[in-house]
This record gives C-alpha cells, sequence and structure tokens, in this order.
C-alpha cells in the first residue's frame, strides 16, 4: 500500500472551479478506479488557495495505471489550467502506525 500526496496552488478566481466543477465530476470515478482505496481533497487552514489530495492505492502499479489512464489526463489537464504555481507530489509507504 502507497499513499500519495499532491499539493496544488490554484489561483484564487480558480479554487471553486476545481473544487466545484473538476473535483465534483471526476472523485467518484477516481474512488472506484481499481487499486484506489481511498482519496480525500484537502484545504490548507491558513491559504485557502492551497489544497491537497490524499489517496491510498495498493501499489506503485495501481498508482501507474491511474496516472496513464485517460480519467486521469483528462482530469489533469482541467486541474493543471487553474494552477497558480506547479503542483508537488509524493508517494509515502506507511511505516508505523498506532494499534487500535
Amino acid at each position: 500500500m502507497i499513499k500519495r500526496i499532491v499539493k496544488m496552488r490554484f489561483r484564487e478566481d480558480a479554487v471553486q472551479t476545481f473544487i466545484g466543477e473538476v473535483f465534483e465530476e471526476s472523485k467518484d470515478a477516481i474512488r472506484a478506479f481499481p487499486g484506489c482505496q481511498h482519496m480525500e481533497l484537502l484545504q490548507h487552514t491558513q491559504s485557502n488557495t492551497t489544497l491537497f489530495t490524499l489517496s491510498i492505492w495498493d501499489d506503485e502499479a495501481a498508482l501507474d495505471r491511474y496516472r496513464n489512464s485517460p480519467l486521469f489526463k483528462q482530469t489533469w489537464a482541467r486541474t493543471k489550467a487553474l494552477f497558480e504555481d506547479r503542483a508537488e507530489a509524493w508517494s509515502v509507504e506507511v511505516l508505523d502506525v498506532p494499534k487500535p
């Protein structure tokens, strides 16, 4: 399992377009994509133009299949057009979690 964190800085006039149109229209398909276990949208507490996606994938291969899919290419093209700055992304593995 891997977690993917993507940090995106949007133009101020584009935040609601991303949330209300691009994300809203694609979130169910992304969450249903084979290998995606979870995906959520987060907003920075001190900058409403900085958003993050946090997703959990079965493995790097599942993430790569998504990244090479028409769904990703279409969604990313629409998203990228709204950016103020270049996105940053990290794939991480969980090393330790608290016991229940």
